[in-house]
């Protein structure tokens, strides 16, 4: 399968917070001709391992999605929603979303509309609690398909822009699943020391709860964690932004500084570009629970630049998804058992 197919095809499959059973398999079976052995475990996480003799080297990329779920059914039979994980509420009227009831139903999401709002309502954004889910159906029949707690996932279409940029929801992280993806393909044809682990991690939208979970179980000597970032977007705080095309290597408290550079010189070496981020904190990914499972695992967070995160066209630069995935399966090469020495010293 084609990395660029991985992806279109990884980004259509439901996978909310907490229920990412459906995706765990595609991603499985995909991963599995690649591995020695693949195995799902209780979280939903996806292990995949590649086996070695050196040290224990985790790559990680989380595969749930943000979306909704119903809180409410009105007397009309519209629905009101909820959120799984971070969904701004003004990108959602207009929009299409499939509802996961008895059987899968598409719906439109509506909201009153200019001319009956009140000069002051006119004023403000739309609230999620102003927004509201048709189904086209009766009350009563919307009564018999769908329940409070059902899940609401956004509608999905992926677009080929021109110069290789891609468009589609869930980027945010399945993008990085696919690198991952690109990456195990590349080492078939390549010799590792290193006891290399693929993990695509469940419940990182909600608190990184399956990189804990993997990272405790595994017990990596060093870790790769792998998420999106911000590019450049016209009004947007220069300092917060990278460019599109071009890789991105955090550096932070949460930022083995060793090891990162480490993989600064495997970039390098392979004229992979890099950019730098600084983050003075925690970083709102999976390298937070990683590092910080058992007695604490190295850590280094590798970006991919994103524009319009959190949106149903998240938008990327297909060829640097595919360096990423060069540059993680040269890192894997670079991994060997002298590594734990230059590390603390």
């Amino acid at each position: 399968m084609r990395t660029e197919d991985f992806l279109r095809d990884i980004t259509a499959i439901r996978g909310l917070s907490g229920d990412e059973g459906p995706v765990a398999d595609f991603v499985a079976d995909a991963f599995r001709p690649y591995c020695d052995e693949v195995w799902v475990d209780q979280m939903h996480n996806v292990i995949a391992r590649k086996k070695g003799g050196g040290p224990k080297v985790m790559f990680a990329a989380h595969l749930d999605e943000i979306g909704l779920m119903v809180v409410n059914i009105e007397e009309d039979g519209s629905l009101r929603l909820g959120q799984v994980g971070g969904v701004d509420p003004r990108i959602l009227p207009g929009q299409r979303v499939w509802v996961y009831g008895k059987d899968r139903l598409l719906g439109i999401i509506g909201a009153k509309a200019p001319h009956l709002l009140s000069a002051e309502e006119r004023s403000k954004n739309y609230q999620r609690e102003d927004l509201y889910v048709d189904l086209g159906l009766p009350p009563q029949r919307v009564r018999e398909q769908v329940q409070i707690g059902d899940q609401v996932q956004l509608e999905h279409r992926y677009t080929a822009l021109q110069n290789g940029r891609v468009a589609v929801k869930t980027s945010d992280d399945r993008a990085c699943v696919a690198m991952m993806f690109e990456a195990l393909k590349q080492l078939q044809n390549l010799r590792h020391e290193a006891d290399l682990y693929f993990v695509a991690t469940a419940q990182e939208e909600v608190g990184t709860r399956g990189a804990i979970t993997s990272a405790f179980a595994l017990d990596p000597d060093f870790a790769v964690a792998l998420d999106v970032c911000h590019a450049d977007t016209p009004g947007a705080p220069a300092w917060r932004t990278h460019k599109l095309d071009s890789l991105v290597a955090s550096m932070g408290p949460f930022i083995h500084p060793v090891l990162r550079g480490k993989l600064v010189e495997v970039a390098k070496e392979q004229n992979i570009s890099l950019q730098t981020a600084v983050v003075p904190r925690s970083t709102f990914t999976d390298a937070d629970g990683i590092g910080e499972a058992r007695a604490g695992v190295p850590t280094v967070l590798l970006e991919l630049p994103l524009k319009n995160m959190h949106t149903t066209v998240e938008t990327l630069d297909s060829k640097n998804l595919r360096e990423g995935g060069r540059l993680l399966a040269q890192f894997a090469v670079a991994v060997n058992e002298g590594w734990e020495d230059e590390l603390w010293t």
